[in-house]
């Protein structure tokens, strides 16, 4: 076996992490207007989506474990956005809604992706390409 195997410029998961890190850069600025992270923005786009879903679907959608997600929410419940509520039906499941704050910013949010799309500088193909296999990607781990 030749140790090109363990160059960095040959690793897969190198380009994934480092584009992570600097894709979740370039939506701060664009995300200070909301007063939400990166994380917090992804569970609003989730919630824009659904009336009402547990703390364990959402969990699953962002792939988040509870002890990520729970102090997330609280914070976002503290600010106004988010209600977490126990389930009529099971105490031990959380339900997660938009508050009135919450849902009132969805118009303004709208911007936050047209804006990270024109500072990526993809065109369009490219970017319904690389999506396509990081969701392949996504669907096999």
């Amino acid at each position: 076996m030749t140790k090109d195997i363990l160059k960095l410029d040959n690793q897969l998961c190198f380009p994934l992490y480092a584009a992570t890190r600097q894709l979740t850069k370039l939506y701060r600025p664009l995300l200070e207007k909301f007063n939400v992270t990166y994380p917090q923005y992804l569970v609003l786009l989730v919630l824009f989506e659904t009336d009402t879903i547990t703390v364990k679907a959402l969990g699953n959608r962002l792939f988040l474990d509870s002890g990520t997600l729970t102090p997330m929410l609280k914070r976002m419940e503290e600010r106004g956005l988010v209600k977490r509520t126990r389930s009529l039906t099971d105490e031990r499941i959380v339900e997660v809604t938009l508050t009135e704050k919450g849902q009132a910013i969805e118009t303004e949010v709208e911007e936050v992706p047209v804006a990270f799309t024109k500072e990526i500088n993809l065109e369009e193909a490219e970017y319904f390409e690389l999506k396509r296999i990081l969701s392949k990607i996504l669907d096999q781990v």
